[in-house]
């Protein structure tokens, strides 16, 4: 059986990617994807754990060569999935979780991949500027502008599957969880053949 693609959006300090760190620490055959980026690592992230750390002249080669699946432009940075290393997980059976901003979430959806959409959101803007600033790792300047992004951003929620409000992290966890276990008993999961050779059905007898 083929593994599933869960999107997580959220605006910058919604907690989307603690939530989806955590949730690979309690939830199994789950993993999540570790997307290329532009960016300077922040203090304490490791390239190949956290994301993987490229300038820009390379991650243009890997645009130009349709290696991502899907990539965009965030707060002055690019971000990238890696097409062959979501799809061999796939393959193997194992649930990949994606977090993903509005923009990359918008061109899977666009290309008509099959994949269950979640958006996280934070409680207020007020909260989320609390959040934003207890990071210490941008300027007053950089985080008006992510506020400013963050409404554009959750003015998209109508397009998502679930909506979380992440005011709590546990109570949070435990939804995005929920989401992600219900995703795996849907009826498009099932393998039709295993029902009919476990319950004797046949092509006669069978409605499938």
């Amino acid at each position: 059986m083929k593994g599933s693609i869960f999107i997580v959006s959220a605006p910058s300090g919604a907690g989307k990617t603690t939530l989806c760190r955590r949730l690979t620490e309690v939830v199994p055959r789950i993993v999540h994807s570790i997307s290329y980026t532009t960016r300077q690592a922040r203090k304490g992230e490791v390239d190949g754990k956290d994301y993987f750390f490229v300038d820009e002249d390379r991650f243009m080669r890997m645009v130009g060569a349709g290696e991502f699946l899907e990539w965009a432009e965030v707060h002055g940075n690019l971000y990238g999935t890696s097409r062959v290393k979501l799809f061999e997980m796939i393959q193997g059976g194992i649930d990949v979780i994606l977090d993903i901003d509005t923009q990359g979430a918008a061109q899977i959806r666009q290309k008509g991949i099959d994949a269950t959409f979640i958006f996280i959101m934070p409680p207020s803007l007020e909260t989320l500027k609390e959040r934003l600033m207890s990071r210490k790792t941008d300027s007053e300047q950089v985080i008006l502008l992510r506020l400013k992004k963050a409404r554009e951003e959750i003015d998209d929620y109508r397009l998502y599957d679930y909506v979380i409000v992440n005011e709590r992290l546990e109570v949070a966890l435990n939804e995005l969880g929920a989401v992600i276990l219900s995703g795996r008993l849907h009826i498009s999961r099932i393998d039709h053949e295993w029902v009919k050779k476990t319950f004797g059905l046949d092509a006669s007898g069978s409605r499938f």
